[in-house]
């Protein structure tokens, strides 16, 4: 970037690290998926691929990059919980994506305001706010994917930006392999950033790179002799079968009652602004050529998300924001700049956009950027992850306690044997490797912190059930739903 770039750049990221910062072990609620990837991320730190059986659940780059970020956070401040050390590690890779979102707005053509604008929308949108704090595997493939596209629309179109373009879009799905449905987007886009003369180079450039840095993990499964599917071992095709085919489906997003008309609900809710916005706006960008690989990403990523049947996480609307404020902010540039009269009208009329746009979304963005930022509502967390830390009870090294995912962490921190001494709620009926160490059942744990997570799971989990109606309460944290209890078990063997 130019000098005169960061005249843009800086305070869009400064203001954008602020509404992340700011509250962020207060909001939102943590989940299990946070924790599960934390303690992988922690595994990978002492040379494992995961804290349990590394099942092909998803590709492990994502929690390997975790694992580079958040040894700091744990240094700096032992005394948080590690969710929101894992947290806080998610602020640098927030960064560098805001920041590509203005790079890949300049190569789309868009003027410095028109680029920055695009950052600011993907900077302090509510759902941005509150999804990048989160660990998720998503916000590490969002960040490689927009690098992909920058190296794509390079001005220079240097053989070697083509290959490194292939190889972040490798290390995005690597990252979260559903982000794969945008390979065709990148295909249009090489297309669009390459010369014709060479145009057969980049995409051999590009190809090189995707395939040779992804291979890497189907080579791993294939040497473990995980590759396939059989009796007595986990594979990575069986997994990948399961993932396509095995999950139950969220519904219809047009449905009421199922669980993607649901999420399409909390994401309007939250803003309708953007999401509308940059629909409409993806629709009308592909009458520009220079927006049309933004528009189509939005594109393919919606239809992914409304097909019928599929499975629909939260977190996926993650991988549409950036798309969404690129074509809002370059539909808009486009418009003004093809109106009649002198340039100072279209300056005018640039102006008038952002007011409106800000009268429009500001009330709505700043009253949900301010819960974000102001709430309190992991104080539980806190407390449950102080009392495994400080409470006495007897040798930690031989005591069992059962955690949901956010909480493993802080146990084993505590001192209680990873694995099989905390263990993680999931694996108490569902990983033969725990339930081989538990031969007399529920009568062999000690202990269960019972957050909203373990009561929504008892009835699933018979272990699990059996701990509940054995369990006597010696600590309450909060109340309602997500109170957390410490549960000691009655247990006479």
């Amino acid at each position: 970037m130019l000098r005169k770039d960061y005249f843009w750049v800086a305070p869009v990221l400064l203001l954008g690290l602020l509404t992340r910062i700011l509250g962020i072990g207060n909001f939102p609620f943590p989940n299990d998926d946070e924790g599960t990837y934390l303690a992988q991320a922690w595994a990978v730190q002492h040379g494992e691929l995961a804290h349990y059986t590394y099942w092909y659940d998803h590709p492990p780059l994502g929690w390997m990059q975790l694992a580079a970020f958040s040894w700091l956070p744990d240094w700096l401040l032992p005394d948080l919980p590690t969710f929101v050390q894992g947290r806080i590690a998610m602020l640098p890779v927030a960064a560098a994506s805001m920041v590509l979102v203005y790079v890949i707005g300049r190569r789309l053509g868009l003027a410095r305001p028109t680029a920055a604008a695009a950052m600011l929308l993907y900077a302090l949108s509510p759902l941005a706010v509150v999804l990048h704090r989160q660990i998720y595997l998503d916000n590490f493939a969002v960040l490689w994917v927009l690098a992909s596209f920058a190296f794509a629309l390079s001005p220079r179109r240097h053989l070697w930006h083509h290959v490194a373009a292939g190889t972040a879009f490798a290390l995005a799905v690597l990252s979260k392999e559903t982000i794969g449905v945008l390979l065709p987007v990148l295909l249009v886009t090489l297309w669009q950033g390459s010369h014709p003369s060479t145009r057969k180079f980049s995409f051999a450039g590009f190809g090189s790179g995707f395939v040779l840095t992804g291979l890497f993990y189907p080579l791993y499964a294939l040497l473990k002799g995980e590759l396939f599917p059989g009796a007595g071992h986990v594979s990575l095709l069986g997994t990948l079968k399961f993932q396509l085919g095995g999950r139950e489906g969220s519904g219809s997003a047009f449905q009421e009652g199922t669980d993607a008309h649901q999420l399409f609900t909390d994401w309007l809710d939250r803003d309708p602004y953007l999401l509308i916005g940059g629909a409409a706006a993806a629709i009308c960008a592909f009458a520009v050529r220079r927006l049309r690989p933004a528009a189509l990403a939005v594109l393919v990523l919606a239809l992914v998300a409304l097909r019928p049947g599929g499975y629909l996480p939260q977190m996926y609307i993650v991988q549409v924001l950036p798309f969404l404020a690129l074509t809002l902010a370059g539909l808009t540039q486009a418009l003004v700049t093809r109106l009649p009269g002198r340039p100072r009208l279209r300056a005018t009329a640039g102006v008038a956009a952002v007011a409106v746009a800000a009268v429009l979304a500001g009330p709505h963005w700043y009253e949900r950027d301010r819960t974000a930022t102001t709430a309190a509502d992991n104080g539980v967390y806190h407390d449950a992850a102080r009392w495994l830390r400080e409470t006495p009870v007897g040798d930690r090294s031989e005591v069992r306690v059962v955690t949901d995912g956010v909480l493993w962490l802080d146990a084993v921190e505590a001192g209680y044997r990873p694995g099989t001494g905390a263990i993680w709620h999931y694996k108490l009926d569902q990983d033969p490797a725990v339930t081989k160490t538990l031969p007399h059942g529920w009568k062999d744990i000690d202990y269960v912190v019972s957050t909203a997570a373990l009561r929504g799971e008892r009835e699933h989990l018979p272990t699990l059930r059996d701990l509940f109606a054995h369990g006597t309460p010696v600590a309450t944290f909060g109340e309602g739903g997500g109170r957390i209890d410490i549960l000691r078990i009655e247990n006479d063997k």
